[in-house]
């Protein structure tokens, strides 16, 4: 619940943390309840944005490759609770931008214990001007959160036709529902159907400008379609609204920078995207940042960025790439003074 007592009016994803290990379990309900097998996997949804370009960020940083960057919803198959171990070391939280989450330790759960492990309480951050949660959706008509939920359920069932169905039925019930549009916006992209979904999203932005839930699709549908303008300016109004739950926004904005070869405000929002993702879930984050140090011949700084990439990110697709980029600067150092050390060659 929030921190005055009510549920949220849209569905939160509650996280369990074992460790450095975030694993979705779910959503929640329109009462603000949850329920997740402990134990279930988790299917990640991965989608690849575009990639910071060697032209961009000075000679000899070929290959940059692409990034990924998941989000993960509750999808999967259920299994049982093989020991008590598995909840040892874990905890559960809500994740909403814009508040910060009240933790419920499992470490004194058992798997025959009654499955009920309080509530989670939600506080608002006070120095996050945009909003998780639309004001219009504390407005909507009986009617349009009815249908809203029945999307809602139809999405998390990744049946899209009927959840656009719903969506569609709540907008046309109540127009000024911002958290329908969004959610409109993401089920038409799963259709394929970018251009619709613009509209949704744009629609969403309309009816309330503070919504921090539309920003990001748009933002990813500018850089897959290399309009870096749009992407920088997208990700600009997120990041300002809300500068500490975005990491991938700060990311994408220091992509887009570069590749508009303002390479301060580049650097700046790298930096950025590392201070916010502190549980590493970014990973490329870091190496964005050191392929724009490099290109200002800041290698000293750079080396440790790639090093770190690759320990939180060992499989990533430009991994390869990566590891001979470290092993020329790790050369080039030993060879030359800092001062004249020359752009890490693309092999």
């Amino acid at each position: 619940m929030l921190e005055d007592g009510s549920a949220p009016p849209e569905p939160v994803v509650v996280e369990r943390i074992c460790g450095a290990a975030h694993k979705p379990g779910g959503y929640t309900d329109s009462k603000g309840r949850f329920s997740f097998q402990v134990g279930q996997d988790q299917q990640e949804m991965v989608g690849e944005d575009a990639s910071i370009g060697p032209g961009d960020v000075g000679p000899g940083l070929n290959g940059a490759g692409r990034s990924t960057a998941g989000s993960a919803g509750p999808t999967g198959s259920s299994s049982t609770l093989g020991s008590d171990s598995r909840m040892m070391n874990c905890d559960l939280r809500a994740v909403l931008p814009g508040y910060r989450s009240d933790f419920v330790n499992l470490a004194g759960h058992r798997y025959m214990d009654n499955p009920d492990v309080g509530t989670i309480v939600l506080h608002r951050i006070g120095n996050v001007q945009g909003t998780s949660i639309s004001v219009t959706s504390l407005e909507a008509p009986k009617d349009a959160r009815k249908s809203y939920e029945k999307g809602e359920e139809s999405m998390k069932k990744e049946k899209w036709p009927e959840a656009q169905k719903q969506l569609e039925k709540a907008v046309e019930i109540y127009p000024k529902y911002a958290a329908a549009w969004c959610d409109l916006g993401e089920v038409r992209l799963k259709q394929s159907n970018a251009a619709q979904a613009r509209e949704a999203f744009a629609q969403a932005l309309e009816a309330d400008p503070k919504y921090l839930k539309r920003y990001l699709p748009l933002a990813t549908l500018a850089m897959g379609e290399r309009k870096w303008q749009e992407a920088a300016d997208t990700t600009g109004k997120l990041t300002r609204l809300d500068p500490v739950d975005y990491p991938q926004a700060w990311m994408f904005n220091a992509i887009a920078n570069a590749h508009l070869h303002n390479m301060d405000a580049a650097e700046e929002s790298a930096r950025a995207a590392v201070k916010a993702d502190t549980g590493h879930q970014f990973p490329r984050c870091e190496y964005i940042l050191a392929v724009i140090l490099a290109s200002k011949q800041q290698y000293a700084e750079a080396l440790p960025l790639m090093k770190s990439y690759m320990k939180h990110a060992p499989n990533a697709p430009d991994a390869e790439t990566v590891r001979k980029q470290i092993s020329e600067m790790e050369k080039t150092a030993g060879e030359q003074p800092a001062a004249a050390h020359p752009q890490p060659r693309q092999p």
